[in-house]
């Protein structure tokens, strides 16, 4: 994979830094494993849910964090006697740990989680705040500088 160099970029650009750190996340996010699988789909036109397969996890393995527009999913099994005893003949489900990272995008938020039938769904919307949102402007007869 080609790298590319943004240092030019910052000598004009005030502000933009966030953008530089954002590609590097998303370079490192090529290289996680592909464990475990997941689907993102688009439920509408500002709501998001992602699913993953976490076959053999319990919701006290599971952790989900949210933080500077990343959400990390840690997978962690706990070690029990149990599991040491087991001999298998053919182990075709994995229940390795694991770490999933996925970028945000600006305003987007986790709603919640839910566990069921070995799939974990997350429920992301965006909610763009007033401010950002677009504002009409009504066009008057009076002079405004004067007003003030």
């Amino acid at each position: 994979m080609r790298t590319v160099d943004l240092s030019p970029l910052y000598r004009s650009f005030i502000g933009f830094d966030h953008l530089a750190s954002m590609m590097d996340a998303a370079a490192r996010t090529d290289k996680q494993p592909s464990y475990p699988p997941y689907n993102i789909e688009a439920l509408g036109k500002d709501k998001y849910q992602i699913t993953m397969a976490v076959a053999g996890f319990t919701e006290q393995e599971l952790t989900l964090e949210s933080e500077n527009n990343t959400l990390t999913v840690k997978g962690q099994k706990q070690a029990t006697e149990e599991a040491n005893e087991r001999k298998f003949i053919h182990q075709g489900i994995a229940e390795r740990g694991f770490e999933r990272k996925f970028q945000l995008g600006d305003h987007v938020k986790v709603l919640g989680a839910d566990l069921a039938h070995g799939l974990l769904v997350i429920d992301l919307e965006r909610e763009i705040p007033e401010a950002l949102k677009p504002k009409k402007i009504e066009i008057g007869s009076g002079n405004l500088l004067e007003s003030k």
